[in-house]
């Protein structure tokens, strides 16, 4: 009997998954293609099949569909070529300072190729929308604190540059890796992904890396 009604439960959570996937994803591509004002809860619920209650039920209003939206688009899709695995993994086996750097403008260019669309579209609503400005702010904060621990790694190794502080060296990432800045250089001015990946690798090598570890040379760690 338990097992019975363990399997029921397991068959009820899949369901529940797949339910909240489909709302999501149409979720995404209205907001893309519509912009996230003119996206209604309707709407989406129309476009992934199932009642406006559910929506609510498995995502949650606008502002929550938004942010699962980025989550969704942050992952690249099944059988893709970037590497899904999150950056903390990635850096943790890095052999040397300049590879962690590498790994990050690697990191920092998929996430930021992957994810631009639904930046273009927080940073409109931002504006007018003072949970999506919230969620902005937070996301913001996240990648903060995921560089802080870039910058304590690097400190650990002694390959962070004199007199820049944990706190600076993340900032420095941050603004570097913005979405903004991707947006501006490959969106806007029409640089390659390849182009600012190079510049992206270069800026922080120059930014954060002691100046005898400069220029690509192998730390001496």
């Amino acid at each position: 009997m338990v097992e019975v009604l363990m399997s029921a439960r397991s068959r009820r959570d899949a369901q529940s998954l797949a339910t909240r996937t489909v709302v999501v994803r149409a979720a995404l591509d209205l907001m893309l293609k519509r912009g996230y004002i003119p996206t209604t809860i309707v709407a989406i619920a129309a476009e992934a099949g199932v009642a406006v209650q559910t929506v609510y039920n498995s995502v949650g209003g606008k502002a929550a569909l938004l942010s699962a939206a980025l989550d969704v688009a942050s992952v690249p899709p099944e059988g893709g070529e970037t590497d899904p695995t999150p950056l903390r993994a990635r850096i943790a086996g890095a052999g040397s300072a300049p590879e962690i750097l590498r790994i990050l403008a690697d990191w920092i260019a998929e996430q930021n190729e992957r994810t631009s669309g639904v930046h273009r579209v927080i940073a409109q609503a931002a504006g007018v929308d003072a949970a999506i400005a919230e969620l902005e702010t937070r996301r913001s904060t996240q990648r903060l604190l995921q560089y802080g621990e870039v910058a304590s790694l690097l400190r650990a190794r002694h390959s962070l540059r004199g007199g820049l502080s944990d706190h600076e060296a993340a900032a420095t990432v941050w603004a570097l890796g913005h979405p903004q800045t991707y947006r501006s250089l490959v969106l806007d001015l029409g640089w390659s992904v390849a182009a600012y990946r190079d510049w992206l690798g270069k800026s922080l090598q120059g930014a954060l890396s002691p100046v005898g570890a400069r220029g690509g040379a192998s730390d001496q760690i």
